[in-house]
């Protein structure tokens, strides 16, 4: 018996697209915790660090989302789920406010609150979102009867 397995076009960017994906959350996760954390303290340091995450996460951000674009919409052999186009569209909120974020945190510390602390809530909620849509997107229910494998 011989399984025939045929390689995907997109393996190298697969591979690009898997591997570079996490990066932007962890970055914008940390920009939430260190806007929160001057919203307590007003310890400026929070907020010039909150920004530095933010300017870092779009940059990671961008290359993903390209791959995503022709993965999503343009490629041939793919099929184009539901969740799939919901997830792209939800990350291109999120860059979209991590952008206005950016620019919000280019300001004076005083100024970036509370919009800074709003803009970082939807970039990380808009994340997460489409991280769960995409996972509901990709699982298969099997019924199993008893007495059956």
């Amino acid at each position: 018996m011989h399984a025939h397995t045929h390689p995907s076009r997109f393996s190298i960017t697969s591979a690009i697209f898997d591997v570079l994906d996490p990066i932007p959350f962890g970055f914008f996760v940390g920009a939430l915790i260190f806007d929160i954390l001057y919203a307590n303290t007003f310890t400026m340091l929070w907020v010039k660090a909150a920004a530095w995450l933010i300017s870092i996460g779009l940059v990671f951000a961008i290359i993903p989302q390209l791959i995503n674009l022709g993965r999503t919409w343009f490629g041939k052999s793919r099929v184009r789920t539901r969740g799939l186009a919901i997830n792209f569209w939800l990350q291109v909120v999120a860059i979209v406010a991590a952008l206005f974020n950016a620019f919000v945190h280019s300001r004076d510390a005083y100024a970036t609150m509370p919009a800074g602390v709003w803009l970082s809530i939807v970039t990380v909620l808009a994340m997460v979102i489409g991280r769960i849509v995409l996972a509901a997107d990709t699982v298969t229910y099997k019924e199993v009867r008893h007495g059956q494998a």
